[in-house]
């Protein structure tokens, strides 16, 4: 689909002096039909079909109202779509890392309840992938007791605060061996004399460490002890006995080491505290504990509405913790279990079939945030504005995904994105509705065109990286250091400057690279977050106070601040948002002008029209722009697409009509 213009090769030789100044560059005339199949290929993605061909062999020749109509056609537009996206590299896929810890799934036996099995449950439940207990319902946890010597006489189903509280316990197998015992039940067993224990005793010494465990929809009895396979619980083999004689721990002997602990307290349906902070619950080493299942409002996802079941610890909607007031709006919400997915699962997502349909949460929201900055082109080109537009304008698309996605702030834990402008200006489109219906709107003044959309601050997650991409991909220029480099020796004190705009070696790139990237300086790093600036603030005197007594992460407050003293500018700078440290007084208005300022400045240049111009050339070529080319067409291009707008269908049309284009056979 891409020609090598062998023969154009040739005419530049003739055009550049290199031959007999008298021989004349003759070249034949290339067939329509090639003319034709390549500008479908160029401008389409595909080759003309035989009526194509018939139409314009009856006419005898394309003309310019051929290729305009061309470039009516949505083809055309999924063609300059598909040149963004390469341009652009628009995939945030391996960008926005998604482990599942926030994601519920279906099941299918008890109650089959939504539920979430990832990390977080270690705190929750006591085991990684561990769920809720889908046969005992959370509010009526008294109306089914599986192991009563376990669980006492009476469940508190929920705390003072309503937090659901464990309304069953298993022992951990991950540090138990469980042997199934040949009885009805821990009741049964101990009765018969099978829970006394090595060391005799009354005959059910070891019923604390009896466990009714669940296999299908039955209750089989187990008896549990420290695996005596594993270092850390070999050994344990030291009792502690309550008045009644039973085992209430089992610990290493004295002296023990190269363990990573040495007691094991018997399972129950208590919880403890991180720290000994009230609100904080943990659950005992060794122990799962479940809670019970609820009713909740169907998840945004399920187009069927109404109510589901779900684990009760999930199916909260808190805002922070009732004790602690800790925020449930952050990654940690999934290991707090008094916070849950919020109203209608909206701090949750989801992979499965809904009645019949798939449904993937995060990959409806990674093409939606793909396809973003393409929609911005793409008005720009459709409506055959100033190209640059796609840099600058406020113009955005939201589809259902997106929209909820920002007004019911969803995705915590997972993404990091500021909404794009006020909840209230922002169009409300159901989640369920199709997601390939996509609504214009328009955004805050701090947006500028595809340069501040999720999709480009994700892909590129460093103020560096984005000038890195820039350049590349509208100025066409690169970052290396200049052939006569050098470094100094070793021992110069200029190679530990922390600086890089001033480091020895560094400073060849980073002299350019540093003020630039200022122009992404109210974007969050690694996130699509927008520092504004009345949240923001250029100096805060807490996140200062905070790193001079030590407190460098002032309680999760201030990790936009520069709170460590690396160097002399640290020192001086504590409490200063990071991206003004080593600022100068020339750089900072780069910070509050974003990259649109940059945009702007750039236009002054000339270089946007020109790299332009090379890109589009490199795409309807198949090859780059030689010097020679440079030198016949450049000006002549840039001059001629200033004057007419610089609309992207205008540059396109431009370097068709050049001989270079129309040699190519």
């Amino acid at each position: 689909m891409r020609r090598l213009g062998l023969v154009s090769a040739v005419c530049l030789l003739c055009l550049s002096g290199l031959a007999n100044a008298q021989e004349q560059c003759t070249m034949p005339a290339v067939p329509l039909e090639r003319q034709l199949r390549q500008l479908y290929l160029d401008l389409l993605g595909r080759p003309p079909n035989m009526d194509e061909y018939r139409f314009v062999q009856s006419k005898g020749a394309i003309t310019q109202a051929d290729i305009d109509e061309l470039m009516s056609r949505e083809e055309y537009y999924a063609r300059v779509k598909g040149y963004h996206r390469a341009l652009l590299r628009s995939n945030v896929s391996a960008s926005v890392y998604d482990n599942g810890d926030t994601r519920v799934q279906t099941t299918n036996d008890g109650f089959a309840p939504l539920e979430a099995r990832g990390n977080p449950q270690a705190r929750t439940r006591g085991r990684n992938g561990l769920g809720c207990d889908h046969y005992i319902q959370q509010d009526n946890c008294n109306s089914q007791f599986q192991d009563p010597h376990l669980e006492g006489t009476s469940k508190m189903c929920r705390d003072a605060n309503g937090v659901p509280m464990p309304v069953s316990v298993d022992y951990d197998t991950n540090i138990y061996a469980c042997t199934t015992l040949p009885a009805a039940d821990c009741a049964a067993a101990a009765a018969a004399g099978l829970l006394a224990g090595t060391g005799g005793g009354v005959s059910d010494k070891l019923l604390y460490f009896c466990d009714n465990r669940r296999v299908g929809a039955n209750l089989v009895p187990s008896l549990c002890l420290p695996d005596p396979g594993k270092p850390t619980t070999m050994n344990m083999t030291i009792e502690t006995l309550d008045a009644q004689g039973r085992v209430i721990a089992l610990s290493n002997p004295p002296g023990t080491t190269g363990t990573s602990f040495n007691t094991l307290d018997r399972c129950d349906l208590s919880l403890g505290l991180q720290n000994n902070v009230r609100g904080n619950y943990v659950t005992k080493r060794g122990c799962l504990v479940r809670e019970g299942v609820t009713n909740a409002p169907a998840p945004y996802w399920d187009k069927n509405g109404g109510t589901v079941v779900a684990c009760a610890i999930e199916a909260q909607d808190r805002a922070v913790n009732p004790v602690t007031m800790e925020s449930c709006e952050t990654n940690r919400f999934m290991s707090d279990r008094s916070c849950g997915c919020g109203a209608n699962f909206r701090r949750c997502g989801f992979n499965g079939t809904v009645n019949g349909t798939a449904i993937n949460v995060q990959q409806s929201r990674i093409n939606a945030v793909n396809e973003e900055p393409l929609l911005i082109t793409d008005s720009v080109v459709r409506n055959e504005e100033d190209y640059f537009n796609i840099l600058t304008t406020r113009r955005s698309f939201l589809n259902s995904t997106l929209s909820e996605f920002y007004r019911e702030r969803q995705g915590v834990g997972v993404w990091a994105v500021s909404p794009p402008t006020e909840m209230q200006a922002m169009p409300a489109i159901d989640y369920t509705a199709d997601p390939n219906t996509w609504v214009e709107y328009t955004r805050d003044p701090s947006a500028s065109g595809v340069l501040t959309t999720p999709a480009f601050l994700y892909r590129w997650p460093t103020q560096r990286a984005r000038v890195n991409v820039f350049y590349e991909a509208f100025l066409c220029k690169h970052f290396a250091p200049p052939p006569d480099a050098h470094l100094p020796p070793a021992d110069d004190a200029c190679n530990r400057e922390n600086n890089l705009a001033r480091r020895c070696g560094c400073n060849y790139c980073h002299a350019t690279i540093e003020p630039t990237g200022a122009h992404w300086g109210r974007y969050g790093e690694r996130n699509a977050t927008y520092l504004d600036p009345s949240r923001f603030p250029r100096y805060d005197a807490k996140c200062r106070d905070c790193a001079l007594n030590g407190n460098t992460n002032c309680d999760g407050e201030c990790g936009n601040y520069v709170m460590q003293a690396l160097d002399g500018d640290g020192a001086a700078s504590l409490g200063l948002l990071k991206t003004y440290l080593y600022r100068t007084p020339d750089e900072e208005p780069n910070i509050a002008g974003g990259p649109k300022l940059l945009v702007e400045r750039m236009l002054q240049t000339g270089d946007l029209e020109r790299c332009a111009v090379k890109n589009v050339w490199a795409d309807l070529l198949g090859r780059q722009m030689t010097v020679q080319e440079e030198g016949l067409y450049m000006n002549d291009l840039t001059t001629k697409w200033l004057a007419e707008g610089r609309s992207f269908k205008d540059l396109m049309k431009l370097i068709i009509a050049t001989d270079a284009y129309r040699r190519i056979d």
